[in-house]
């Protein structure tokens, strides 16, 4: 996998417990104004996974500019850890950004949870990119429908 560098961001992996107010706050901005207004698709972000996740994050002074979500092992899937939420601020799209952040988010994973499955439900159309990363559809029909838009779940080839 190429290095993707970009020495003005701020990378911060921390625990629920470890975000700031502000921190938690301009992350579950960014998750609304992406996942639900941008997308239209109104559903509940707050799912309890945040409290036992941890939560990558990608920060130009105090803008954030991309975020994940990385999930122990059993919590989204009973078989693997997992990576959601993955989003980057339309203040930053064409930049890529979002491979910073997959290629951050795998190796964080890594240093956490050691070389254990990992799965997401991924948006359909975003297929291409999370191959790029290694991660192939699972089962023989993987597409589904998760609040009006079409996912699927993937697992990262080890």
């Amino acid at each position: 996998m190429t290095q993707i560098s970009s020495p003005s961001i701020l990378w911060k992996c921390q625990s629920f417990e470890e975000l700031s107010h502000v921190e938690l706050y301009k992350i579950l901005q960014l998750r609304n104004e992406v996942f639900v207004v941008e997308q239209n698709c109104p559903y509940q972000d707050c799912d309890e996974k945040d409290f036992n996740s941890f939560h990558l994050s990608g920060w130009l002074d105090t803008n954030i500019l991309a975020y994940s979500r990385l999930i122990p092992f059993g919590i989204s899937y009973p078989d693997a850890a997992s990576i959601g939420r993955i989003v980057t601020s339309p203040t930053a799209r064409k930049q890529e950004l979002g491979k910073i952040l997959m290629q951050n988010s795998l190796e964080k994973m890594n240093q956490l949870f050691g070389e254990i499955p990992i799965k997401i439900g991924a948006q359909t159309y975003l297929k291409k990119f999370y191959e790029s990363f290694s991660f192939f559809s699972v089962g023989e029909n993987y597409a589904y429908l998760e609040d009006g838009i079409p996912h699927m779940t993937m697992e990262l080839k080890r």
